[in-house]
């Protein structure tokens, strides 16, 4: 179930691309709009505070069918907005990452999407976003591995097993970092 910000979140944003004809620009303004808003007026953009750019992202994931865009395509806008949103305002971009990949993880399972698929783009998008804004990937990759992990196995241990399978086995990602940040984690359970 959706929280009550990350409802309105969704509402936003659809009611912004709806009728638009570039819809991923009109999506990630939205998001990055959603985002600066919601934190440009917190004086201190804390880890806590980052929770609402998890729930702008599960918000907009879960909207996506509403707007007629693939799921893994507003999920890698999102993160890169969501993140570009936290770095506008000062905050952690590396927890803007991780906030925002949970969000979309969350938001694929409340409408039924492959959370696999939505891990490899959000993870994909992290990366990337975080690296244009001067932040290592390795370190991208552990924190943001281990917190989407984390939120599929809090669905269930289906989505937590797609989500591993489908990290390890992406062509894109790199192996050997997702590999010690599963066995460091399962270390820690």
């Amino acid at each position: 179930m959706l929280t009550q910000l990350a409802n309105e979140a969704k509402n936003t944003i659809v009611s912004v691309v709806k009728g638009t004809d570039d819809v991923i620009s009109a999506l990630r303004g939205a998001i990055k709009d959603q985002v600066v808003g919601g934190l440009k007026d917190v004086e201190d953009v804390t880890t806590a505070s980052l929770d609402l750019v998890s729930d702008v992202v599960t918000g907009a994931v879960s909207g996506a069918s509403e707007v007629g865009v693939e799921i893994t395509d507003v999920v890698r806008h999102s993160i890169s907005s969501a993140i570009s949103g936290v770095s506008e305002v000062g905050g952690d971009i590396l927890r803007a990452a991780e906030k925002a990949s949970v969000g979309a993880i969350k938001g694929t399972a409340e409408v039924g999407g492959d959370v696999g698929s939505v891990a490899v783009a959000a993870l994909e998008s992290a990366i990337k976003t975080t690296g244009e804004l001067g932040r290592d990937s390795a370190e991208t990759t552990k924190v943001v591995t281990v917190a989407m992990i984390d939120a599929a196995d809090s669905i269930g241990s289906e989505a937590g097993g797609s989500v591993r399978k489908a990290l390890l086995n992406a062509v894109s990602l790199p192996h050997d970092i997702i590999e010690a940040a599963i066995k460091g984690k399962e270390g820690v359970s």
